[in-house]
């Protein structure tokens, strides 16, 4: 720390200069005292997404209901603010300010994350200028995305809901493709170190490790099934609720078998029903999440409507806008943004396509790597040779999930054409279904690919 503090007499002065250079200084000076021997690029990653979830966190206060009603204070955010088609309108959005809110604490979180990105085009190592605007300034960073925030609730209504819906859309499913990523990549890793086990430990103990997993993901998928039947069909209609469920149950099927085909396990050792029930799972939950949306009554008995007055129809007394799936949805957003946050993959392929390659960093802050006082390894920065992932990428990353959060928390509705009534429409379904059979298409590829492109390294 004296590299960053300089001389100092007076030991108040050096307890201000301290705190004051934490605050401003790099994310090794943040953190070196609770991270010990911890790299630049970690901790840098985690402060951002601490921000990111510092503002999901607010977005979920703000759609409690007791504090969706004191938005009622804040100037214009709701009465007479509405325009339909360049005609004013007098508008009472009462039943929907806290949607109002998360759509713009979404917007200042993507903001945020996109000026980083932007200010961060071709950082190559640590040396340069720009990346200390990355690795530092963490209180400034903290007053602009403060000021942002503040902008954003003073952004006329109009018709800025009904736009932002679909660039939160396209977001979200863009994220979604990341998490599918993610999830396939933790999948054959997850086989691949328990398989490595059996072979160095008590085979029996793993493979009835294996087995027990593997059969819980599957009880729980077809359980869900059942139920998904049970409830968001109708003997008679409820036509896309069938064709949804059937179409993902018999790809889910399809790559289960393809998952252990002779062929497939040989150019795929590791290849097994562990993965294709983890993702036979997050496709059943896939496809809950989009029927959940579908916006008919009969065929959604969760579906809700809140209009002018703030009156709810719904299975259940309102409590939250949260429903199950949204919940769900919640902890798998934490969980990979955790992921993009902490740790690289154990796959170059999936490294290459996240351009996250720890291994290509540099040797730190010396030759000997970390910092070391008094025999204690400090945290350090490992860049100065180059980076270990692309920043630019990574506040990408963030801003979609951002987009991914906000959609979330707002059940992917929107408000209708009079801004009165909100309301869970068809794009919502889609782009869940298609996120469900690209998830599938994408696994799928994974185990072919080897077969069909033998000349490459897949290993």
């Amino acid at each position: 720390l004296g590299t960053y503090l300089g001389p100092v007499s007076p030991p108040h002065s050096g307890l201000v200069s301290l705190q004051v250079s934490c605050l401003c200084g790099s994310a090794p000076c943040l953190l070196c005292g609770c991270c010990p021997s911890a790299k630049n690029s970690t901790i840098s990653r985690l402060l951002f997404t601490f921000f990111l979830f510092l503002g999901t966190l607010v977005s979920i206060i703000m759609i409690i209901p007791g504090v969706e009603k004191e938005l009622h204070k804040l100037p214009g955010f709701c009465e007479g603010s509405g325009s339909v088609l360049g005609v004013q309108t007098n508008v009472d959005c009462s039943s929907f300010l806290g949607h109002k809110a998360v759509y713009r604490m979404g917007f200042a979180m993507a903001a945020f994350f996109c000026l980083f990105a932007v200010l961060t085009v071709c950082v190559r190592s640590s040396k340069d200028p720009r990346a200390a605007l990355h690795n530092g300034f963490w209180f400034l960073k903290f007053l602009v995305l403060v000021g942002i925030t503040v902008g954003a609730f003073y952004i006329p209504d109009g018709t800025f809901t009904s736009v932002w819906f679909y660039f939160g859309v396209v977001g979200s499913f863009l994220f979604i493709l990341i998490q599918l990523v993610l999830l396939i990549d933790f999948a054959h890793s997850w086989s691949q170190r328990w398989l490595r086990n059996v072979d160095e430990g008590n085979a029996k103990g793993w493979y009835a490790a294996l087995c027990t997993i593997t059969f819980i993901f599957y009880a729980t998928s077809i359980a869900a099934i059942v139920l998904l039947y049970v409830y968001y069909t109708k003997p008679e209609g409820c036509t896309e609720g069938k064709a949804f469920i059937s179409i993902n149950l018999i790809l889910c099927l399809i790559v289960s078998v393809v998952s252990i085909l002779p062929k497939i396990q040989e150019a795929q050792p590791h290849s097994g029903l562990l993965q294709a029930s983890l993702i036979t799972l997050y496709t059943i939950y896939v496809t809950w999440a989009a029927l959940a949306n579908v916006p008919t009554q009969r065929c959604n008995p969760t579906l809700l409507l809140r209009n002018s007055t703030g009156s709810a129809t719904a299975t259940e007394p309102l409590t939250t806008w949260w429903d199950a799936p949204s919940i769900v949805g919640l902890v798998i957003f934490i969980l990979c943004t955790l992921f993009i946050s902490l740790r690289s993959s154990d796959h170059p392929q999936v490294n290459k396509l996240m351009l996250t390659e720890e291994s290509g960093a540099g040797a730190g802050a010396g030759p000997g790597g970390a910092a070391e006082e008094g025999g204690v390894r400090r945290a350090y920065d490992n860049e100065q040779d180059g980076v270990s992932y692309s920043y630019t990428f990574f506040h990408l990353c963030l801003l979609l999930a951002a987009l991914y959060i906000m959609m979330t928390l707002t059940n992917w509705y929107r408000p209708d054409e009079s801004l009165q009534v909100l309301s869970s429409p068809w794009t919502a379904v889609w782009v869940k279904i298609c996120s469900s059979w690209a998830g599938l298409l994408l696994y799928l590829w994974t185990l072919v690919a080897p077969l069909l492109l033998p000349d490459r390294d897949f290993s």
